[in-house]
């Protein structure tokens, strides 16, 4: 009789209300797990029944299907270490951040070399030495030569790919 007791206080703590927003939580990370994929899932060595069940979403087509998916990852989260989930998570966003900031100050770059193209070429050949002067004029020179003609801008596509391979920074 005193364990049923000690039971009903334990859950008279928590709300059904905080049961449902911790589960809803689990299920919004499960979502996000989902996103990344098999390469940051082997980071996080979950449970055997944990990688199964994430391997497994990736055969569900139906989404209905995914939505029940989903609440399973999330009851299967509970058993897993949220807090150390949500800090590898944290880690690999501000990866990405970093790769959109790098490839924005690239397509200024880009831009700068496309429009102000003595300049900016000198600015960049001082930045990286290991820059081929002449294989960066020819792309300037075709990417204004489509520019005249009206055509897409592949020039400007082949020059943004080499500045990708400098080692810039």
């Amino acid at each position: 009789m005193r364990n049923g007791d000690d039971r009903r206080e334990a859950q008279a703590d928590v709300s059904k209300s905080q049961v449902k927003r911790e589960l809803l939580a689990l299920q919004k990370l499960a979502e996000r797990l989902l996103q990344l994929g098999p390469g940051v899932w082997a980071q996080l060595h979950f449970d055997q029944k944990m990688s199964e069940a994430l391997q497994e979403s990736r055969r569900i087509k139906g989404q209905n299907a995914m939505r029940r998916h989903i609440r399973l990852l999330g009851k299967l989260l509970r058993e897993e270490d949220s807090e150390r989930i949500v800090a590898l998570l944290e880690r690999v966003d501000g990866r990405h951040e970093e790769e959109n900031r790098r490839l924005h100050r690239l397509e200024k770059l880009r831009d700068r070399l496309m429009l102000e193209e003595g300049a900016a070429l000198t600015e960049l050949v001082q930045l990286c030495p290991a820059a081929d002067r002449q294989r960066i004029q020819q792309f300037i020179r075709a990417g204004k030569r489509e520019l005249e003609r009206g055509k897409p801008p592949a020039a400007g596509r082949k020059l943004f790919k080499y500045l990708q391979q400098l080692p810039l920074e």
